[in-house]
């Protein structure tokens, strides 16, 4: 079950954290796993772990706000069966406190950035009849959460954008759905701490883990874990549908 036998997936942000720990597991089930990373030296390292245990990986530098540069790469790689929009960044600040530039930013990679990729992906998909598209959303796009203003607004355009492609497309025999992590401990979570919260690392970090229900973060794998699912061909009557991984964290967290 779960085989990805000679699938051709991209994965953009697939070069560390959930991204790495999704396109390592593609790999492990037979996929020919294409990285879309900015971070080229994050997306070796992955890709030389993958190719180590015998996957089949690549690597493709690009900015995924750029619609040409997202255009031009995904045309190169041609075939494409599972698309993973996964890139995103975060950012912390209320409404009146959040720069310009500062939205905008976080607008441009993950609400146009997954926009390009669908943009340059579904034709494509359309003339391989049909394809699946997985797009990382957060728990920020059902809860409210403090402090979280551009990011929460980003998550919600995913989960919006995951709905109307799934409807769109349904003839073309392309899925499309979105997974909703809460948080999940990654080298991002390390660095955020360490840089807003120096000399409070271990009790930012239970506290953290504890706003969770369940007592933890999530880890990377077990993200992948329900991504792969959700790629493969046993979920083939799956489409439209956000599916949170949280802990417990939107149902049980009141």
């Amino acid at each position: 079950m779960f085989k990805l036998t000679n699938k051709s997936v991209i994965i953009t942000g697939g070069g560390s954290g959930i991204g790495k720990a999704m396109s390592v597991l593609f790999a492990k089930q037979g996929a020919n796993v294409h990285i879309i990373e900015l971070n080229e030296e994050a997306a070796s390292d992955t890709v030389n772990e993958i190719k180590t245990a015998g996957g089949a990986a690549f690597i493709f530098k690009c900015d995924v706000s750029s619609q040409q540069q997202v255009i031009d790469i995904f045309n190169k790689i041609g075939k494409i069966d599972i698309l993973i929009n996964n890139a995103g960044i975060a950012h912390i600040g209320r409404a009146d406190n959040t720069a310009e530039a500062d939205f905008d930013k976080v607008y441009n990679v993950n609400v146009k950035g997954v926009y390009n990729c669908l943009f340059a992906a579904i034709p494509l998909m359309k003339t391989n009849n049909g394809g699946v598209i997985l797009n990382t959303s957060s728990v920020a796009a059902h809860v409210g959460i403090t402090d979280r203003f551009a990011y929460s607004t980003s998550k919600g355009a995913i989960h919006a954008m995951t709905l109307s492609v799934a409807r769109d497309y349904l003839s073309d025999n392309i899925r499309c759905n979105s997974i909703s992590p809460a948080r999940v401990h990654t080298p991002f979570v390390d660095g955020f701490i360490a840089k807003n919260y120096a000399g409070q690392e271990a009790e930012i970090f239970d506290k953290l883990s504890k706003s969770q229900p369940i007592g933890r973060m999530g880890q990377p794998e077990e993200v992948a874990a329900l991504a792969l699912y959700l790629c493969s061909d046993e979920a083939g009557f799956i489409t439209g549908t956000d599916y949170p991984i949280d802990g417990g964290f939107i149902t049980l967290n009141n």
